[in-house]
This record gives structure tokens, sequence and C-alpha cells, in this order.
């Protein structure tokens, strides 16, 4: 069955808000898991919920990737690509560097305030901060000082990875024809075996950074999986196979995760050590993580394509809300992490139950998020900064409608 361009793809809007409401309650967990470092800690934390967020930890942000290329695959059938690197670069460098600038200060901050390593004065610190050679914090510099992107890496990656595919964009194309009569299962073994690879030689000589330039085991990853999301998005027959082949990724996923979480609680521990280091034992551990991962990716694609892919009615409430949510959803990406920090700094003397204190925190969050929302979308620069559709002042005109989506 050949995959439609024409046809807007509602599934991947809405896996795509979903992925991004889940990263919030990733990042509201990453306050309350134990033994893991972030930027400000709760004094109340939990090991068991280390198990429950590495259900999501080997294969978020490869959904997102996944889900971004394809988009960018059937976008690259109807509009040139020039104007897709335009629109992706305004998109994405834009609230980049709105982000490092304005929005993850606080996160520096705070992070900073509760290790006592400032005094307190937020506008003073920005100063610095925004200082590429203040002498404040150097033991924590980076090439560009304290500058940072924080929670804010995918857009980065994401736009160094939409560049160089759209450069061979001909050819994966031509790929993409001779790849037709390839049985699905044969590229899940290949991208299987990809990521097995860098998990063999990468993930330990380069642990994961979110710095770009030094971040190979995650470029290994995550630019493989982008490069699968486009040639899977070209593939209609591999996309109908996976939809109808869900429920058998889901169990995969499942095995495969429940194989992990007794790993980690000491199911396996009689098993020698020698069989672990051996290279069948590497390759067994190897082959159990990227079925989880893949799984899981598939899964939720193929449950998407299955349920999702209904078109909406603007005049729905669930038009309503996907139309909110393709346009609010940068936005809130940006501001959510750092809405966290501080809605966590400001609850914390409160010594409230952790459960009341979680839900305050989600709820307080994703009230920020709309309220930021609300004012960003009023105004052009606000809008321009991050990443919304905008027409300048100055080029009000017929094409005004022609903006960045």
């Amino acid at each position: 069955m050949a995959t439609h361009f024409s046809q807007r793809r509602y599934d991947l809007d809405w896996l795509r808000t979903l992925a991004f409401g889940l990263l919030i309650l990733y990042h509201i967990g990453m306050y309350y898991v134990a033994d893991w470092g972030w930027h400000v800690k709760s004094d109340i934390t939990s090991e068991a919920l280390q198990n429950l967020m590495i259900l999501t930890n080997p294969w978020r942000m490869s959904l997102l990737f996944f889900i971004s290329a394809m988009a960018l695959a059937l976008a690259q059938q109807h509009t040139a690509k020039l104007t897709l690197l335009a629109l992706r670069s305004s998109r994405l460098l834009i609230p980049l560097l709105c982000g490092m600038f304005i929005v993850v200060v606080p996160q520096v901050y705070y992070e900073a305030l509760s290790q006592q390593l400032i005094e307190p004065g937020y506008f003073s610190f920005w100063w610095q901060y925004i200082n590429p050679n203040t002498e404040l914090l150097r033991d924590h510099h980076s090439p560009i000082g304290l500058l940072t992107w924080n929670h804010l890496w995918f857009l980065p990656y994401l736009w160094c990875y939409s560049v160089l595919v759209l450069i061979i964009a001909p050819l994966l194309n031509t790929l993409a024809k001779y790849l037709q009569p390839l049985p699905g299962s044969m590229a899940l073994l290949v991208v299987m075996a990809s990521l097995i690879c860098a998990w063999f030689t990468l993930r330990q000589a380069y642990p994961s950074t979110h710095a770009l330039v030094d971040d190979w085991y995650n470029h290994a990853k995550y630019f493989n999986v982008f490069i699968a999301g486009y040639l899977f998005a070209l593939q209609g027959n591999w996309w109908q196979k996976v939809i109808l082949c869900r429920r058998w990724f889901l169990l995969a996923a499942l095995v495969c995760y429940s194989l992990i979480i007794a790993d980690r609680n000491g199911a396996f521990d009689s098993v020698p050590t020698s069989f672990g280091e051996s290279v069948s034992g590497r390759l067994l551990v190897g082959a159990v993580l990227a079925l989880n991962h893949w799984g899981w990716v598939l899964a939720l694609i193929g449950y998407a394509g299955r349920y999702l892919n209904q078109r909406t009615n603007p005049a729905d409430k669930d038009g309503k809300l996907l139309h909110y949510a393709n346009n609010a959803i940068l936005p809130w990406y940006m501001l959510h992490q750092t809405l966290i920090v501080v809605f966590a700094v400001w609850l914390k003397p409160l010594a409230l139950p952790v459960g009341v204190e979680a839900v305050l925190l989600v709820l307080l969050t994703c009230l920020g998020c709309w309220a930021g929302y609300e004012v960003v979308k009023r105004f052009w620069l606000s809008r321009w900064l991050f990443g919304l559709k905008v027409a300048l002042p100055a080029f009000k005109s017929a094409t005004a409608s022609q903006v960045i989506r």
C-alpha cells in the first residue's frame, strides 16, 4: 500500500504531542528519582522510580527523532529543499538562541544556588551567564562560558540531522525505491544491528553529553534513527506492516523491558560474570536493548497509525485540541523544564507530602506552559523567538500567509 504524501498524518501529530507530554512527566520524575543527577533535587527521592523511568528512558527521544524524520520525508515530497531548510532553521535555531539566553537561565541559576556556588541575585547572575568571558564558576565553563542549552539539546541535534538529510535526500529517495521489495523484517534487523554496533563500540568511550561536538554514541544512535524514520515514511508497505504487527512489537517491548528491570534488581546475579563479559553475552544484552528500543518505537507508531489517524474536524473538541497542540508544542517544550525547576524550588520550603507536591508540580508546570504560550502567541517578536508562525510587521502583505510553521 503506497503512502499518500498529500494526506496529512494526524497520527504523527498526536504522537508528537503525547511524546512531549511524556517528557514533562519524565523531567518531573528527575526531581524525585534517587541517584540520578539533575539541576535540583527533592529531599525525598525514590529508587523504585528508576524502574518506571527506565520504561521510557531508552527510546523517548528516539521516538521524537523518528517522527521528525518522517515529517521531513513527507514534507520534501512537495516542498523545495531550500524552503524546508529555511523553515527548519528558523523554527529550531532562533528558539534555541532564545532558550539559551533567556529560558534556561533559571535552571542554571537555581542549580548553582542549591549547590551554594553563588550568592542570591538573579539578574547579576544572568549578566555573568551571558558573558562568555566571565570568571564566575570557571570550573563549570564550556567553550562558550556558562551559556548552555540544557534540555533544548534536541533542537541543535534535530537541525544538524535535518541539514545532513536534506543534502543527501536524492540519494535517500533513490535508496527508498530500491528498498521497496525488501521485507520490513530485514529492515528491522539492519537498524537493530546498527544500534547494537553503536552500543558495542561507542557507548563506554563516549558517554552521553548532549554537547553536540563530542557526543558520538548519541549521534550513532539518533542519526541512525533519523535516517530510519526518513526511509520508513517513504515505504507505505512497511508502515502498514507495523500497524498490523503493533501487538507483537508491544509484546516484544514488554518482555525486553521486564528482562532489563529483572537484571537491575538482581534476578540474574547467579549468571557467571564471564558470560556477561563474553562476546555472546554482550551480543545477547545488546539484542535485548535494541529490541526494547525499537519495539517501543514501532509499537507506538503502529498503535498511533491504527487509532489516531482519523481526520479531525477543526470545529470538534479533538480538532481544536490537536490544532492547539500543533501550535503550542514548541513553546511548551521550551518552557516546561525551567518551570519545573522554578516551581520545585518554590514548593520545597513548604515541606508538603511528596504526593501532594508532585501533583502540584504537574499542575503548576502545565498551567505555566499554558500561560506562557498565551503570552508568547500574542506578539510577533515573541512568536518569532519561540518558533511560531509570524508575519513580520515590515512585510505584511498578500504573501503574509506564507509564514513559518
